[in-house]
């Protein structure tokens, strides 16, 4: 029998692994790697369904699509708010639970009603309408989660892990839904990302109890945006330059992306007749955009934003547009298309969303959360859902061909990337 001391034991060997990567005490370590694993869920399960959106979205009309951005704008509108109530006054650990379990619900009865024919129409509209809300409130929920379950001085040394949970997710979802495709189906996608919700969901109330023996500091946790919040971040950002600058740069990244988003969606839709064969080719994309994303994190952000400074990083999502209008404009095929959607993505994700969180770290925290929460979802939905307007009246009402469309871009993409590189000297006026 071993003798029991007050002296601590040496960590184990997987311990001392786990430590070469992030600052982890003993009593954490089963709980950051749950998190790990359900953020992985997570986000793996999210670009499941992923594609198959891709592919009723390209089975669709131009005035469909334009109509699904606008009902997702006004879906957001009114469940940002519904969320903000039912968190603040459901206990906490029935919320995650519960709401997974709607998700569930509703994606399974979408796996069952849309069967072998999903043909772009109404059935097809509100599948769109739900996959594109749906990021965002499961999103919201772990980061809850995670803020109930670790205090600040936690969460700086394990959410870099817990993160990168989510991003192993993005690529073994994609790669997942691209194997699977061709044997299972497309719709057959939903059901398997249901069940990978539903161990998240079980994994979730397993995690509160694993994490319950954690000592916290007490730090109370964000609560999510309201009406009131959403009310107050506009007022906030008509009223305050900076803010406003931040929020015409996601407005704008908004407005010419979806412009390739449809472009890519009509292009599939005319290019590629075997559904299944779409939802593959979606999913490559998601795989070749996530794996490009964590070398440019890992290898290249860290460095462009430390030495050359956030303008440079912002700047590269406006450059990468103003090239790929001048690119479609000349040659407007499916593949060129999917390019530019791959290269903004990934400057998107891994270079301009960074940036833009420095900029907020120059703004006190009430004034960053109601600003960020409206920028966030208001100015980000409202682009997607202004994008289709703009360019289906471009092109049907005013005749412009499309190639038009995208050189008549590039002055607004001009003026974005002239914005972008200002960002650093204005992040300087406001810590001045």
């Amino acid at each position: 029998m071993t003798e029991q001391t007050g002296v601590e034991q040496p960590p184990s060997v997987s311990l001392g692994l786990l430590r070469r990567a992030v600052q982890i005490e003993r009593m954490e370590v089963a709980a950051a790697l749950g998190a790990f694993l359900m953020f992985a869920l997570v986000l793996g399960g999210y670009y499941l369904i992923r594609p198959v959106r891709e592919n009723i979205s390209a089975e669709a009309t131009a005035d469909q699509r334009q109509l699904w951005f606008l009902l997702v704008f006004i879906v957001m509108l009114a469940a940002v708010p519904v969320f903000g109530w039912i968190v603040a006054r459901v206990p906490r650990n029935a919320v995650l639970p519960g709401i997974y379990a709607v998700f569930i619900g509703l994606m399974l009865s979408f796996w069952l009603a849309l069967g072998e024919r999903a043909d772009g129409g109404g059935l097809g509209g509100a599948f769109f309408v739900f996959a594109s809300v749906f990021n965002l409130f499961v999103v919201s929920l772990f980061w809850i989660l995670m803020s109930d379950i670790y205090d600040s001085e936690q969460a700086k040394r394990l959410y870099g892990f817990i993160a990168a949970g989510g991003t192993t997710g993005a690529v073994i979802g994609p790669f997942a839904a691209n194997t699977l495709v061709p044997i299972v189906g497309g719709e057959n996608l939903l059901l398997i990302a249901a069940l990978v919700f539903t161990v998240a969901a079980a994994l979730s109330i397993w995690l509160r109890t694993a994490a319950g023996a954690l000592p916290k500091n007490g730090a109370e946790a964000e609560a999510p945006p309201t009406l009131r919040t959403l009310l107050s971040g506009a007022e906030r950002v008509l009223r305050d330059s900076y803010l406003m600058r931040i929020a015409v740069y996601v407005l704008i990244a908004n407005l010419l992306s979806t412009f390739f988003y449809l472009e890519q969606a009509r292009l599939a839709g005319e290019t590629i007749r075997d559904a299944t064969t779409r939802v593959q080719f979606f999913a490559e994309r998601d795989l070749i955009t996530s794996i490009l994303t964590v070398v440019t994190q890992v290898f290249l952000a860290g460095r462009i934003m430390s030495r050359l400074g956030i303008g440079v990083a912002a700047s590269l999502l406006p450059a990468i547009t103003i090239a790929g209008l001048a690119l479609y404009a000349a040659l407007p095929t499916l593949q060129i298309v999917a390019a530019i959607m791959v290269a903004e993505r990934v400057a998107a994700f891994a270079l301009a969303n960074p940036a833009t969180k420095v900029l907020y770290t120059a703004v006190d925290a009430d004034e960053r959360y109601k600003a960020q929460s409206f920028i966030d979802t208001v100015v980000y939905r409202g682009g997607d859902a202004l994008s289709g307007a703009v360019f289906n009246g471009l092109t049907k009402t005013m005749g412009w061909p499309l190639g038009l469309v995208a050189l008549a871009s590039i002055p607004l993409a001009t003026l974005w990337l002239a914005m972008a590189s200002r960002f650093d000297r204005a992040l300087r006026q406001r810590l001045s």
